[in-house]
C-alpha cells in the first residue's frame, strides 16, 4: 500500500483519513483496470490529498497554471525519482456549491456531498492515471472511468464519508450582513 499523506486544510470539513486512505488503496488495487497507458502511479510513491477552500484552491490555480478561476479540482504530477505519486487538491466549497447551490448545506445533504467530493477524488487520482478531460472525447472517457470508479468504490464499500461542521455564526454574518428593515 502506497503512503498516503492527506491535509485538511478546510475549516469545517470533517473525513476520517482512513476511510480516505482505504478508498485511494482500493483505486490502486484496481489501477490494472482503470488507469491508461500513460499512467504516473505505477509507482509505489506517496500521493498527497488536500482539502482547501475556493479561495486557497483558486490561488493555486493562478500559481502554478495561470488561471486564477475557482475549480473543483487540481492535480499535480509526481516525481517518481523523489517518491512521489503525486498531488490531488480539493475544493470543498465547490463540492458544496454543487450539491446545494448557495443555500447552507442540509443534513440530509450530506450523502450528496460525500459523493461528489469522493467524486473530486477519483477525477485527481483518474488524472495521475493518464486521463485527462481538455477535449471532448478524452472527457467523455474520462467521464465513463469516473463511473466505473465510484461503482467500484460503491462495490467494496470504499467510499469515504465526509461532513461539514455547522458554519459558525459570528462568521456567517460577516458574509452574508442583513439589510435594515424597511
Amino acid at each position: 500500500m502506497r503512503p498516503i499523506a492527506i491535509a485538511n486544510h478546510h475549516p469545517r470539513l470533517q473525513l476520517d483519513r482512513r476511510e480516505v486512505a482505504a478508498a485511494i488503496a482500493a483505486l490502486d488495487r484496481h489501477h490494472a483496470s482503470l488507469a491508461t497507458r500513460q499512467s504516473s502511479l505505477a509507482n509505489d510513491g506517496e500521493l498527497s490529498l488536500v482539502f482547501v477552500t475556493d479561495q486557497a484552491l483558486a490561488q493555486l490555480h493562478a500559481r502554478f497554471l495561470d488561471d486564477p478561476t475557482i475549480t473543483d479540482v487540481i492535480t499535480f504530477e509526481g516525481n517518481p525519482g523523489l517518491g512521489l505519486a503525486g498531488e490531488i487538491c480539493v475544493s470543498v466549497d465547490a463540492a458544496v456549491r454543487h450539491v446545494t447551490g448557495e443555500r447552507p448545506i442540509r443534513k440530509s445533504d450530506e450523502p450528496g456531498f460525500s459523493r461528489e467530493l469522493a467524486l473530486y477524488l477519483v477525477h485527481g487520482w483518474l488524472h495521475l492515471a493518464g486521463y485527462d478531460d481538455l477535449v471532448p472525447a478524452k472527457k467523455r472517457a474520462m467521464r465513463r472511468a469516473e463511473k466505473r470508479a465510484l461503482a467500484l468504490l460503491q462495490r467494496e464499500g470504499a467510499l469515504p464519508k465526509f461532513r461539514l461542521k455547522p458554519a459558525n455564526r459570528a462568521s456567517a454574518r460577516k458574509r452574508s450582513p442583513r439589510l435594515p428593515a424597511a
